[in-house]
């Protein structure tokens, strides 16, 4: 009966979000065959009426003693509790279990009465019960397992094994396995890619975000723990693997940030004798190849444009290209203004006038009043951005109305290209105020999206290439020394490559980032592979200690061939595809924004007699007994 059924089911198509795959159905069902169940809930349909089939999962609830639903990963199946005298203990016992014990079920498949059919996936057929086996009979939970009940997220990260039960949690979770698996396919299959696991205990690599420490047992020596295997791919590069990948766990220590994690999947990619152009092809098509069968296809290749540009027309070097709503210069329009502000910030080296519009329909479908909208930009940023309106009859409505002459005025309509009831948000500066009308662009998109105006579609994917970014930017702490724009063994693009040794602070690397929908998902670069302009880069440029990567020097000195690669941020790319709000929501157990796991509560302190053979002592800032 099992070899049978599995065939049907097969021809049949499995349910569910995301299993379209066939080798996934087939995997599925010999699954079924080595388990103690027949068929999983949710994959019963009309053409099983008649079979005998056994059931396992969790009691989602019992409705007028008459039915319990029955729910496993796959989707729900409602079970007829028989109401013969014969059946009373079977009744019994199923009406009286709480929800969420786990029970196996034999019975048979039948149709539902006329008019009792549902839209559910098996919302057309019921199992009459023969027999009920309870596996485990749950306690009282703190929250019940229903998409529509409402839990901060705190609790769900306490409980998170129960939160994981929901359909969306499983549903992301499965998803997540299944592109993983075409990537691998993809890579090792397809391109001959080879899946190479890389040390988790490493040392402290110079530069880049700060990283955990793990003690040994020799006094004063630590571990570090790889915010990224960037050393060691590109050493197998050097050892002549010529094609790398492999899903990397990666660490880093970022304190409090919102919506991120100290510990984090990438797709990590590395070649040899491969230029931009080879990576930027080769994550196109591993895009394209493992995305989900249910979203619209990815269109190939993804647009491209500048660091320079980005910050130009966006403000910011990730844009998000669903709305448009550029910036735009317009300092010739106030090229002889008297207006104070604006003259000061003209006569600035790199002195500047941006604005950005604001449609007229945007603001006008905005439940929001006008006047409001205004002060919520003036409260934001009262010096640094200008309000103005334009009303209906081509006049302008802002305190800079009366300082500008009438050719003035009709200049900035045509320069904005603003109509009646557009509202212009103005910024001047120097390139920094780029920056400002960037965050500004993305809150006004935010806010008419609050008010229920459609700016940015949810559905769409826009995917952008951002390229040619600087190599070397001010640190912020001492503007007079520089810092990489990216990490320290990037190369810098062809035609820069002399500025390297005399002018640094102008030299464009051959950094790419791949961008989806305003948020960066990937990033790599061709790397330096000669071993004299790796050394310039970290003892001259970056005054960094070069004997640090004393070994990394020595293998680009042993006939390193040219390479490059990326890494693909894996949680923040599913988030995005599945609409998540936060990347913890794709993470099977994550931390919170506080690094901390709510459900083991870890960190956890360690006996001094632990630390004692790490010879560590810990220096407590407050008293032990108030620490939480």
């Amino acid at each position: 009966m099992l070899l049978g059924g599995w065939n049907k089911r097969v021809q049949r198509g499995f349910p569910g979000p995301g299993w379209k795959n066939t080798t996934q159905q087939i995997m599925s069902m010999l699954n079924i065959d080595l388990s103690f169940r027949s068929h999983t809930c949710g994959e019963l349909r009309p053409a099983d009426v008649g079979e005998e089939v056994t059931l396992c999962g969790w009691v989602q609830y019992l409705r007028q003693d008459l039915f319990v639903i029955m729910r496993d990963f796959s989707g729900l199946a409602q079970i007829l509790i028989p109401q013969d005298e014969d059946k009373m203990n079977l009744k019994t016992a199923l009406c009286d279990l709480p929800p969420e014990s786990v029970i196996r079920v034999k019975g048979t498949v039948r149709l539902r009465p006329d008019g009792q059919e549902n839209k559910m996936p098996t919302g057309e057929i019921e199992v009459l019960a023969e027999s009920v086996e309870i596996l485990n009979v749950c306690r009282k939970l703190p929250f019940e397992i229903k998409d529509f009940v409402k839990k901060s997220e705190s609790l769900r990260m306490q409980y998170r094994y129960l939160d994981l039960r929901s359909s969306q949690m499983q549903y992301n979770l499965r998803l997540r396995s299944q592109l993983v698996m075409k990537m691998r396919e993809y890579l090792c299959n397809v391109h001959g890619f080879v899946d190479v696991e890389t040390p988790t205990l490493f040392k402290r690599t110079p530069g880049g975000a700060k990283e955990f420490v793990v003690p040994s047992r020799e006094p004063g020596r630590f571990y570090s723990l790889p915010q990224s295997p960037q050393q060691f791919k590109q050493l197998l590069m050097v050892a002549g693997i010529d094609r790398y990948f492999q899903l990397a766990r990666c660490y880093r220590d970022e304190g409090s940030k919102p919506d991120r994690q100290p510990e984090f999947t990438q797709v990590d990619i590395e070649m040899s004798f491969v230029d931009q152009a080879g990576i930027r092809g080769l994550i196109e098509g591993l895009v394209q190849y493992s995305w989900p069968v249910e979203k619209d296809p990815v269109s190939t290749p993804f647009p491209c444009i500048t660091y320079e540009k980005a910050m130009k027309d966006y403000g910011v070097d990730k844009p998000d290209t669903r709305f448009a709503m550029k910036l735009m210069d317009i300092s010739k329009t106030f090229h002889n203004t008297e207006i104070e502000f604006l003259k000061d910030a003209l006569n600035q080296p790199g002195g500047c006038i941006q604005a950005i519009c604001i449609p007229d329909g945007a603001v006008k479908e905005c439940q929001l009043s006008l006047v409001f909208f205004c002060d919520i930009f003036v409260f934001f940023f009262p010096k640094e951005v200008s309000v103005v309106l334009v009303k209906a009859d081509g006049a302008l409505k802002s305190p800079l109305n009366r300082l500008m002459p009438a050719s003035a005025k009709q200049q900035l309509l045509q320069m904005a290209q603003a109509r009646p009831g557009d509202l212009l948000l103005i910024s001047a500066g120097t390139q920094e105020c780029r920056p400002l009308l960037g965050k500004l662009r993305l809150q006004c998109a935010e806010l008419l999206e609050s008010s229920g105006v459609a700016v940015r579609d949810p559905s769409a994917f826009h995917f952008l290439w951002v390229v040619d970014f600087p190599l070397f930017l001010p640190k912020e702490e001492d503007p007079d020394q520089l810092e990489s724009a990216h990490h320290p063994f990037t190369a810098p693009l062809p035609e820069d490559a002399h500025l390297l040794y005399s002018l640094p602070h102008k030299v464009r690397g051959q950094h790419y980032d791949l961008v989806l929908n305003g948020c960066e998902i990937g990033g790599g670069s061709i790397r330096i592979h000669k071993a004299s302009d790796q050394q310039h880069v970290l003892e001259t440029i970056l005054k960094e200690d070069p004997s640090l990567l004393s070994h990394l020097l020595e293998a680009l000195d042993s006939g390193a061939p040219p390479h490059g690669g990326i890494a693909l941020g894996l949680d923040r790319f599913l988030s995005i595809i599945v609409g998540a709000p936060s990347i913890r929501d794709v993470i099977a157990f994550p931390k919170s924004f506080r690094g901390h796991d709510l459900m083991s509560r870890a960190p956890d302190f360690v006996s001094e007699d632990e630390l004692k053979s790490y010879h560590i002592a810990v220096n407590w800032p407050y008293i032990k007994a108030h620490i939480c």
